[in-house]
């Protein structure tokens, strides 16, 4: 799922060929941040062997500060791929652009583009130097040519040496695979590298081929003279671990502008994608500080001595479903308690902001501004499947744009303490950016390391030892970065399964690192639970079956399938009544349901109802399985297929406490759902008990901070 879809998209043509572009952030739908139209900023794309979608770090972002316009480069994504080589020389790739800005109407532009995209920006701005008012080149490949023997074919391919177009005829992939792996120089960049390869399996080598003779165009006198004749403030940025353009291009590419060149010291070829944030700044406070096209709106400013501001925390609770907001409330409260008077703020989205509305808590103004992450773990998710580990690798570019709006906030608004309970985007960008952090932080969690399904095999085993082994280096190398990190739960929750190859195993790595709170449920078990019912309005003669499947809309086929189960149910189980509670993103009639079952929307105080049923079907997540927990009531569940969470971290915690029966969606059907429910209804439990303290014993982890 995109964390931003573009206010308008088109295609211009030109001599035949057509070239899409995208326009984000357009004054007509939104207007400017501080008022007035906004900035126009292109992106170029770079060589035909990826396609636009190389700036979704990017768009997100700077489309709240500028109007931005993305163009394809011809050859890949949404642009004509030409059968002759003259289409792709520099001046067509320049000439395209300009293009899309007459269709735009726009006079003049700030332009970034990377590697030869960054080349086509240079002399967008030397031949046009009245349509562009500054440049961002990054990894310029100005110039940067094919091998003299690129035609020739060779006795072996290896590195280098795939540069031939005998080797991309006879294996396009594996050359693809190498630019990549050269192009990502970094450690742990997978996804990036997964992203790259995905992009230029989108073309073929055919086409690449024809865009050689462009490629060698530019001689390095030529380079010399074209970059001489920018007239524009220009940034280079070039990271100095470059395995496609050698660094010294950089150095000559500032000094022929007299423009200002960044280094990323330790950076690749591709740092927009791997390296986001820091070059998302970069390109903002670069075209802020070119001339405005008018005087920016006024604002006003104010700044309060230390002493006089309030004890403020913010928390940055994950929308994923509704467990991280009831217990963030709960420690909240207790935070309250221990410093009177603290004002808490929250950035969260829906459904969590519904629970935060009922309690009337403070929603801060930009979660508005927030991708949704529900959103996109529904449209990743397969029937009563989600691969989560992939959905999280998937999510890379709403956990950019997120976390910008979080850095926005804090960086304008100052905090005394910020709270992360599973803010996977905070965390993430914290850690690749030590340098942002402003005041205390702390993480919260309640599993440890990313687990491989076993039909994953040796890749998703080998992907998740990457991002374990990427975690574990950072926090060893910035160990104060998390001034906490808060387990919720107790140590022998933990699984002990290995993160990865030399690495520690959970318990081991969790033990060393982490300070446990013991569970957080955010409600004490009702006292008369008889009482409770009537409350709710269920008879004594009845039995209650209550199915709920958690604050996100993945679980719509479970609610079908016991829906389908009670004709068979109410057979074996006399006074049945089941009541199927969708949640706050499922449309309650999306859920067929026979005579006898009752379809209900979002149910505030869910957890009351579970603790008044007699029985209770269930997905596999943590917070619903432990409110019935520490109800007492016997309950059925299904853990979703390929969910590392739900099919490790959480049975290993049930099995702690002796609860719950488990069960396999795919294996079970409608009959034998009902005979589990017969059986399970009747069960007594001994649960162990779930502790009442947890949320005062993480305020005080918490309370020290502020």
């Amino acid at each position: 799922m995109r964390a931003r879809l573009p206010d308008r998209e088109g295609t211009v043509e030109r001599d035949g060929v057509r070239v899409g572009f995208e326009v984000h952030g357009d004054d007509k739908h939104g207007g400017d941040k501080h008022g007035g139209d906004k900035p126009t900023v292109l992106l170029l794309t770079s060589w035909a062997i990826v396609h636009a979608r190389q700036w979704k770090a990017q768009v997100p972002y700077l489309s709240r500060y500028f109007r931005v316009v993305t163009v394809e480069g011809r050859g890949n994504g949404r642009a004509d791929r030409p059968g002759n080589p003259e289409a792709y020389l520099d001046r067509e790739y320049v000439l395209d652009a300009l293009a899309v800005l007459d269709e735009l109407g726009v006079e003049r532009t700030a332009v970034v583009g990377l590697s030869v995209g960054g080349r086509h920006a240079l002399q967008l701005a030397a031949w046009y130097p009245d349509r562009v008012r500054g440049v961002v080149a990054i990894g310029t490949a100005l110039p940067w040519t094919l091998p003299e023997d690129f035609t020739e074919p060779r006795p072996s391919y290896q590195g280098w040496e795939k540069a031939n177009q005998h080797y991309w005829l006879a294996d396009y992939r594996g050359w693809v695979e190498f630019f990549m792996s050269q192009a990502f120089t970094e450690p742990h960049s997978t996804k990036q590298w997964e992203d790259g390869v995905g992009w230029g399996l989108e073309t073929d080598a055919e086409t690449l081929l024809l865009t050689g003779p462009g490629l060698d165009e530019p001689t390095a006198a030529e380079a010399e003279s074209v970059c001489r004749q920018v007239r524009c403030p220009v940034l280079v940025v070039h990271g100095d671990r470059d395995g496609i353009v050698p660094y010294e291009t950089a150095v000559r590419v500032a000094g022929w502008t007299g423009g200002r060149l960044v280094t990323i010291r330790g950076g690749g070829h591709a740092t927009p994608m791997r390296d986001p944030v820091r070059i998302n700044l970069l390109i903002r406070e670069f075209v802020e500080g070119l001339a405005p096209t008018r005087p920016p709106a006024a604002r006003e400013q104010a700044w309060t001595r230390p002493l006089d501001r309030p004890r403020r925390v913010l928390f940055v609770s994950s929308p994923i479903g509704l467990g991280h907001v009831r217990r963030d409330l709960a420690i909240a409260d207790e935070l309250r308690a221990l410093h009177p008077g603290l004002r808490v703020e929250w950035l969260t989205q829906d459904p969590a902001t519904r629970v935060l509305a009922e309690r009337g808590e403070l929603v801060h103004s930009a979660s508005a501004l927030l991708a949704s992450e529900s959103g996109h773990i529904e449209s990743e998710a397969g029937e009563q499947d989600l691969h989560a580990f992939q959905a999280l690798r998937r999510m890379d570019e709403i956990m950019v744009a997120n976390f910008h709006v979080f850095h926005d906030l804090v960086t304008e608004e100052a905090y005394d303490l910020w709270v992360a309970d599973e803010g996977w985007d905070v965390d993430h960008f914290l850690f690749d950016n030590p340098e942002l952090k402003r005041t205390s932080y702390a993480w919260l969690t309640d599993f440890v390391g990313m687990l491989p399904m076993a039909d994953g095999g040796v890749e998703e085993a080998a992907l998740t030892a990457d991002v374990n082994a990427e975690r574990v280096e950072r926090m060893r190398r910035y160990p104060r970065l998390r001034d906490r990190s808060v387990f919720v739960g107790n140590p022998g929750d933990l699984v002990n399964e290995p993160l990865g190859p030399d690495l520690p195993t959970v318990r081991e790595w969790a033990l060393e690192r982490y300070d446990f709170a013991g569970y957080v449920t955010g409600f004490a078990p009702p006292a008369d639970r008889e009482e409770l019912r009537a409350q709710l309005g269920y008879r004594p003669d009845e039995r209650v079956c209550l199915v709920a499947v958690g604050g996100s809309a993945v679980g719509t086929h479970l609610l079908r399938r016991v829906a389908e189960a009670y004709p068979h149910a109410e057979k074996q189980i006399p006074g049945l009544r089941m009541i199927a509670v969708t949640g706050p993103r499922i449309d309650p009639a999306s859920v067929p349901a026979p005579d006898g079952v009752e379809v209900r929307g979002y149910v505030p105080d869910l957890y009351r109802h579970l603790a008044a049923c007699d029985v209770a079907v269930v997905q596999g997540g943590l917070t619903t399985t432990m409110e019935l927990v520490a109800a007492g009531r016997p309950f059925l569940y299904f853990p979703l297929a390929h969910h590392f969470e739900q099919q490790v971290h959480v049975p290993r915690r049930l099995d702690q406490y002796r609860a719950g029966r488990r069960l396999d969606y795919a294996g079970t059907d409608p009959e034998s759902l009902a005979s589990a429910l017969a059986r399970e209804i009747d069960r007594p439990v001994d649960y162990l008990p779930v502790e009442t303290d947890g949320a005062a014993r993480a305020a005080v982890l918490l309370a020290g901070l502020i």
